[in-house]
């Protein structure tokens, strides 16, 4: 999210160059480390804006989150990642967020896999989550993105992948606990259902990208001359 030209004048060197190559549609891996970078400050960004909106409001954003079974509040599910209880609610969410979302948008799967956990982890707290409760925080979508970035190279059967799934369980392994039932204050099912979602986008996306990589043609390069 770049196109360049040799100069006018300029003599390519024999066999095709030595400057750095960029595929096609691809970028330059330092514009999307910084673009990357940059969406995730936004998010943040975002989800401060509006707990600082709700804190000066008497917290009165926070009812409209996850009722579950409450037909006529059918859009908590829309608006419930973006309200938290407090800013050390939010801020013990936005620090993994920065970094599984900086991954994702490293990995050009950020839009899919949010939506796929979105929808999981919100429908399955209005169809399982406990009556007479509200559900509000991002943790369904971060355990989302944390599965699809475990589970992603396994499906791609990509080592670097796999690595990165590594060390990812070690640095973030045990919040998976939180899809235990019993702890709480904590939605069990927004992270249980979330995770699920992560793992669905994890296998959709790495069947799509086998499929691409299945009718791609193989480049050929001449040798030099």
């Amino acid at each position: 999210m770049v196109s360049t030209g040799a100069p006018q004048g300029a003599v390519p060197p024999l066999g095709g160059g030595a400057g750095p190559r960029v595929g096609p549609g691809r970028e330059p891996r330092r514009v999307l480390w910084i673009r990357s970078a940059v969406v995730i400050a936004l998010v943040i960004g975002v989800l401060y804006l509006v707990e600082a909106f709700d804190a000066a409001s008497s917290n009165r954003l926070d009812d409209d989150g996850i009722h579950p079974r409450d037909a006529d509040r059918w859009w908590g599910v829309l608006t419930s990642p973006f309200l938290h209880a407090g800013f050390d609610h939010l801020t013990s969410n936005a620090v993994p967020a920065a970094v599984l979302g900086f991954l994702l948008l490293l990995a050009r799967r950020f839009v899919v896999t949010t939506l796929v956990v979105w929808a999981f982890s919100g429908i399955g707290v209005f169809l399982f989550g406990p009556g007479n409760s509200v559900t509000i925080g991002a943790s369904g979508i971060i355990f989302g993105w944390l599965a699809f970035l475990l589970v992603r190279g396994l499906f791609n059967r990509s080592p670097a992948q796999i690595g990165i799934g590594v060390l990812l369980l070690l640095v973030y392994g045990s919040v998976l606990w939180g899809v235990i039932p019993g702890q709480p204050q904590i939605s069990w099912q927004a992270h249980l259902f979330g995770a699920i979602g992560g793992v669905v986008a994890a296998w959709a996306l790495a069947g799509r990208d086998r499929r691409r990589r299945a009718t791609t043609p193989t480049p050929v390069v001449e040798p030099r001359r």
